[in-house]
């Protein structure tokens, strides 16, 4: 089946012309609950902006304050093959519960840690434990909505997510102002809700235990999947770029002369646009196939980024952060939704877990090789991250794979 004639086939041409508002009131009930649970979880997470802060008040070095940030990222990459296992095997109900109220029990067992080891290893515990829904939660997303609603669907989970983090750390400011461990339990109390929503709402039964893939015959179809191999190199590729724009951008701005607070409100202004056009943009990028709005939107995310490098005023900066933010609108959504007509149902959580999985092994190198070829070749690295665009969308562009058949597995 063409994945992208599955997004959008011509019996739903209807819903393709709908208004964004009946878009969104088509969408069934446990979507919403998920879009309400992730709003929860990420306006509560707490910690981990203030980690650092946390760890150096307490007398440690910044050398184990970023160890210790590290140390996160690590259960988090580890949660992706974790999650999605869990979704397919456990059901993504009881994923999603399990964990949240495992993520409330490691955020409060980390406040009680007091030397470093334990704190390194409850914090990656945390970093596992708080983010191996995730999976799980596209999954259950793709299950209850039909393929032609998926990308209102996605950018709706996805504005709930950049909402969440939008209020939260302004929050955490003002509980911190009380004492660090109010953070902990915030952070916890907020998962636990997550946990008791999901338990009381969302749907059982979705693709548990009885109709489950075995490892053998998923591992197959992952290594035979072409179109898999094809979106998850783009993403990979896309995904060095756009883990440049945590990491690298600060001091390239900072470096040019312009104040921590010009930084703050230009990354700020992302979250800003996303949370409030990404969702009427999809009624317009739903009805063009997928694979070319994801090429369209991995340029545009290039060309933002890299425009940068020219960039001496605030005014140029912002028009660079509006090119790579529209770049990412009309992409992630699509993306999302594509990948998931791409998964047999009963693999649905471990074809995510494996998308997570590629995000996170380029969160884990981006930031390193992007200071460094920024501080030793400047040139190397814009052209670097240019290239990285175009390569993604060259990827994902390209004539789509024919299916392996059966005798040639």
């Amino acid at each position: 089946m063409n994945a992208e004639k599955t997004l959008d086939p011509p019996s739903h041409a209807t819903e393709l012309r709908e208004t964004l508002f009946s878009a969104l009131a088509a969408l069934p009930r446990p979507a919403w609950i998920l879009f309400i649970g992730t709003f929860l979880n990420k306006f509560g997470t707490f910690v981990v902006p203030f980690l650092a802060l946390y760890l150096t008040a307490n007398g440690f070095t910044v050398g184990q304050a970023g160890l210790a940030i590290a140390v996160y990222g690590v259960g988090g990459l580890l949660a992706s093959l974790l999650g999605g296992h869990l979704a397919d095997h456990l059901g993504r109900r009881k994923t999603i519960v399990l964990s949240m109220f495992s993520g409330a029990a490691m955020m409060l067992l980390l406040s009680q840690a007091r030397n470093f080891p334990a704190i390194l290893l409850f914090t990656m515990l945390t970093g596992l434990t708080n983010e191996f829904y995730r999976p799980a939660s596209s999954a259950l997303l793709a299950d209850v909505v039909p393929p032609a609603r998926r990308i209102t669907a996605f950018a709706t989970l996805r504005m709930a997510f950049n909402a969440g983090f939008a209020f939260g750390p302004a929050t955490a400011g003002f509980i911190a102002a009380f004492g660090f461990v109010w953070l902990f339990v915030g952070d916890a109390a907020t998962s636990a809700l997550y946990g008791l929503v999901a338990l009381c709402a969302l749907p059982t039964g979705t693709h548990g235990t009885s109709e489950n893939a075995g490892g053998g015959r998923v591992l197959s179809t992952l290594r035979h999947d072409r179109k898999l191999h094809q979106l998850l190199l783009a993403n990979f590729a896309i995904a060095l770029l756009f883990c440049q724009m945590a990491s690298t951008y600060g001091l390239f701005v900072t470096h040019r002369g312009f104040s921590t607070a010009t930084y703050g409100v230009v990354l700020s202004l992302n979250g800003v646009l996303v949370v409030l056009f990404e969702l009427p943009l999809t009624t317009i990028t739903r009805r063009f196939p997928a694979r070319r709005v994801m090429a369209v939107g991995y340029v545009l995310i290039a060309l933002g980024y890299t425009l940068n490098a020219f960039a001496h005023s605030i005014p140029a900066l912002v028009g660079c952060m509006l090119i790579f933010t529209f770049g990412e609108m009309i992409t992630m959504p699509t993306n999302m939704a594509y990948l998931a007509s791409l998964a047999p149902p009963e693999m649905r959580g471990r074809y995510m877990g494996v998308s997570g999985l590629t995000w996170s092994s380029a969160l884990i190198l981006g930031p390193a090789l992007g200071m460094k070829l920024l501080a030793g070749e400047p040139a190397v690295y814009w052209i670097s991250c240019a290239g990285l665009g175009l390569f993604a969308a060259t990827v994902i562009s390209a004539r789509e794979p024919k299916p392996v058949s059966p005798d040639e597995r």
